[in-house]
């Protein structure tokens, strides 16, 4: 688990690199995706489906990503983008792909169909953790 989660926070800081992320936040977004890939591993452990594992993990890394975003004076997405790579379905869509090329229809349609619930729960929790805030916000108002 150790070396997955040190393996989360060096690609992540890998492709914040790519998206030109600022040399004095790329620490806090290896961090940010260090942290989701853990929570998504211990939610595995405890025996959570891989679903639920990814929305609960995407909402730490939206929750975290925001709250670390005001305390550093930056754009979310910065943190966000980053962040939320460890828990993209790459190895599902790859998979898709191949499964398509081999003709395997059935195979490659039960890995899009695993594809686009982890997007969507993805998008979710992102929704979730941007707009409940404001709801309640004009709630109490």
């Amino acid at each position: 688990m150790i070396i997955g989660v040190i393996s989360a926070f060096i690609a992540t800081i890998g492709f914040s690199i790519i998206f030109h992320v600022p040399k004095e936040e790329l620490i806090f977004c290896g961090s940010i995706g260090a942290l989701g890939w853990l929570v998504y591993l211990l939610c595995i452990d405890f025996g959570s489906s891989p679903i639920v594992a990814n929305f609960i993990a995407s909402l730490i890394v939206s929750q975290g990503s925001s709250s670390l975003a005001k305390i550093r004076k930056i754009p979310v997405t910065i943190l966000l983008i980053p962040g939320i790579i460890p828990v993209v379905p790459g190895a599902a869509t790859y998979q898709t792909m191949h499964s398509l090329l081999l003709g395997d229809y059935m195979e490659a349609a039960s890995y899009a169909s695993y594809t686009f619930q982890v997007a969507a729960v993805i998008a979710g929790a992102i929704a979730l953790t941007t707009m409940l805030p404001r709801i309640l916000g004009t709630v109490n108002k």
